[in-house]
């Protein structure tokens, strides 16, 4: 019997599941999609249903093979890629989660953040994990479940609780609840992790009464973690060889593997990431430090990342929400009945401001409107004022980097917005590249399974197969740019 020849690449994301299959040239040949339900129990929370996201991968798997005219049998490796800080903790014997998994968005620890903070815990956290206090990461969601979900502390230090990340549920449903595994890039994201020693760090769980039995196993991010089990629609023994954060995994899909090289990812947040080298770099500018990821026994990879809560959300948010769009694709049409937003500005900061202003309690905001003001000049604000969240981003990059940045790779649904797209470019004053493929977070999850399964042989086969489609290059005059980071710091001192 010939060896199959095929990848399926999961990624995992806030309000969705996509499931992609690739041929063994990285071509895609397939996919699916479903969303699942957001749930929003009280103002700042945010959180999903484990088994419901099971559910929807179990679905995609389905209709992607369909789709790509295959069998189970045609698949050779699953890669994993995942909506990284949300925080899940279930039963060890049958997988029966305790609570609803509680979304990176979510808000609900932002006392518990500020109780660190006043103790004088920060810095540690941050020369430890390169990470600052801020509910936006695992850890304090973990500690927050195991005090409030009755018996869940007890059943941790017994072992009978499980903690993950979506990627740890994901190899644990996988596998027939046989592996209990997270790789670094996740790991890093915890709280939990020591940046350089990529273990759990004894320091980080006492600060937070994590229990260590409740704990996955940290991994690289190419081995193989395990193999299917009691699956519909796959055979048993597929192996599940890859894994990364789904912002680590588009930095790898879009072949930034030399020190320096950059992406940004627009989806449901804003995320951008420099490639480091093999060695951390410390942050002076509310940047994060983080792991991007390790290739089996390889020294570990590290990126320098600014994340923005609020992207492609602020257009759902405008769609459902405000009502002013029917489909997220419409916002480019609408905004583009203005020629410029007149004072308008919009502050994405729907779920507090992130990098590199770290401020929970901030709120979205719209300024500069008056009696002319219409639908036209509120999207272009909300399309602006994502680019501007990410030239803040660019801006302390520079600085705790002390690199330019010569090009900027663009990936996620909201890269496809051609007006957003070029309004970047004008700000960053740096070429905006777009490569063919905008989905490659699953594109790097499925080279890393590829690797992690022995069917690539290295990095190559990855930048055999990036292609840009466009590039974006500035327009903007200086006086003009001047006026719109004026009015965009205002408006930010004001949310």
């Amino acid at each position: 019997m010939p060896r199959p020849q095929h990848i399926l690449a999961i990624d995992q994301g806030t309000t969705g599941t996509h499931l992609t299959v690739y041929d063994r040239r990285l071509n895609v040949v397939g996919g699916a999609y479903r969303e699942f339900t957001q749930y929003f129990p009280k103002p700042g929370w945010v959180e999903h249903d484990l088994n419901e996201i099971w559910r929807s991968v179990e679905a995609c798997i389905t209709r992607a093979l369909r789709e790509a005219g295959l069998k189970g049998t045609d698949i050779a490796a699953i890669g994993i890629t995942n909506q990284r800080e949300t925080t899940g903790l279930w039963r060890r014997g049958d997988g029966t989660p305790l609570a609803r998994a509680i979304v990176w968005q979510d808000r609900r620890t932002a006392d518990m953040c500020a109780a660190l903070r006043a103790r004088g815990e920060e810095p540690a956290v941050r020369e430890t994990t390169g990470l600052v206090l801020d509910p936006y990461f695992s850890g304090t969601k973990l500690a927050w479940m195991l005090e409030h979900v009755r018996g869940a502390h007890r059943l941790a230090e017994r072992g009978d609780a499980l903690f993950g990340t979506i990627d740890t549920w994901l190899v644990y449903k996988l596998t027939g609840h046989a592996a209990h595994v997270t790789d670094v890039s996740n790991a890093s994201r915890t709280l939990l992790m020591g940046l350089t020693t990529l273990e759990w760090d004894a320091d980080c769980l006492e600060r937070l009464h994590v229990p260590r039995a409740c704990l996955p196993a940290v991994r690289s991010s190419a081995e193989v973690y395990g193999t299917t089990r009691g699956l519909k629609g796959l055979p048993d023994g597929i192996p599940v060889a890859g894994m990364a954060g789904d912002q680590q995994a588009a930095l790898f899909g879009q072949a930034c593997f030399a020190p320096g090289e950059s992406k940004c990812t627009y989806g449901t947040g804003a995320f951008l990431l420099m490639n480091t080298g093999t060695v951390p770099v410390p942050s002076t500018s509310g940047l994060l430090t983080t792991v991007a990821w390790r290739l089996g026994h390889q020294r570990a990879v590290y990126a320098l990342e600014g994340s923005s809560f609020i992207a492609g959300a602020a257009v759902q948010w405008l769609r459902d929400g405000l009502k002013l769009i029917k489909r997220a694709a419409d916002i480019e049409a609408l905004a583009r009945t203005v020629e410029e937003t007149g004072e308008v500005v919009f502050v994405p900061a729907l779920a507090g401001l992130g990098a590199p202003h770290w401020r929970a309690e901030a709120r979205g905001l719209f300024a500069g409107m008056d009696r002319s003001t219409h639908g036209g000049h509120l999207a272009r604000a909300v399309l602006e004022g994502v680019a501007l969240q990410i030239q803040d981003l660019a801006e302390a990059m520079r600085r705790d980097s002390g690199r330019d940045i010569p090009a900027f790779k663009v990936d996620g649904g909201a890269a496809a917005n051609d007006l957003m797209m070029q309004f970047q470019a004008d700000v960053l004053q740096v070429p905006v590249v777009r490569p063919r493929d905008l989905q490659t977070t699953s594109l790097g999850a499925a080279a890393l399974a590829g690797l992690g399964a022995g069917l690539f042989k290295d990095t190559e086969a990855v930048r055999r197969v990036w292609k840009a489609e466009r590039t974006f290059r500035p327009k903007m005059k200086p006086l003009e740019r001047a006026r719109a980071l004026d009015k965009w710091r205002r408006a930010v001192a004001r949310a």
